[in-house]
């Protein structure tokens, strides 16, 4: 803990900070823009974001048959977002998950009110076709544990 005198200061070199991005970020920003990286880059993000998307749809129609769980089907971006079966909460099912080493975030703080328990987002572009296989029946059979 810094000492009460120094709060003023601190205060002030954060105020600094936050006015605009610092220089060298946007001059590492101008290099990478300048010789058409975005341009090339983004088609190939887009092809394997696609692929990692429909595997993860795939293995959730496989999965989660029976268990009443609901999702999305995103034309794009980097997440679904999923209901879970009545019952089931997702910040209590998130210890279970874990435990069979799969992850997810609890959707009912992305709420302006009212959050759902029941609800949580997936993400599927940090991870393999095959890591998707396995989270996804990993989060299944955390699902049927904590109905029993």
């Amino acid at each position: 803990m810094a000492p009460h005198a120094l709060y003023p200061k601190l205060l002030q070199a954060k105020q600094a900070a936050d006015l605009h991005t610092p220089s060298f970020n946007q001059r590492l920003v101008v290099e990478v823009l300048k010789d058409g990286f975005i341009e090339r880059h983004v088609p190939t993000i887009r092809a394997l974001y696609k692929q990692q998307c429909e595997a993860m749809l795939a293995a959730l129609d496989r999965e989660m048959a029976g268990l009443d769980f609901q999702f999305n089907r995103p034309a794009g971006g980097m997440f679904l977002w999923a209901r879970l079966p009545e019952g089931v909460d997702a910040v209590g099912l998130l210890p279970k998950a874990v435990d069979r080493g799969v992850a997810f975030v609890p959707g009912a703080a992305f709420y302006a009110d009212h959050g759902d328990p029941r609800t949580l987002r997936l993400s599927f572009v940090t991870a393999s076709v095959d890591q998707i296989n396995t989270g996804v029946a990993a989060l299944a059979q955390a699902i049927r544990e904590y109905r029993t």
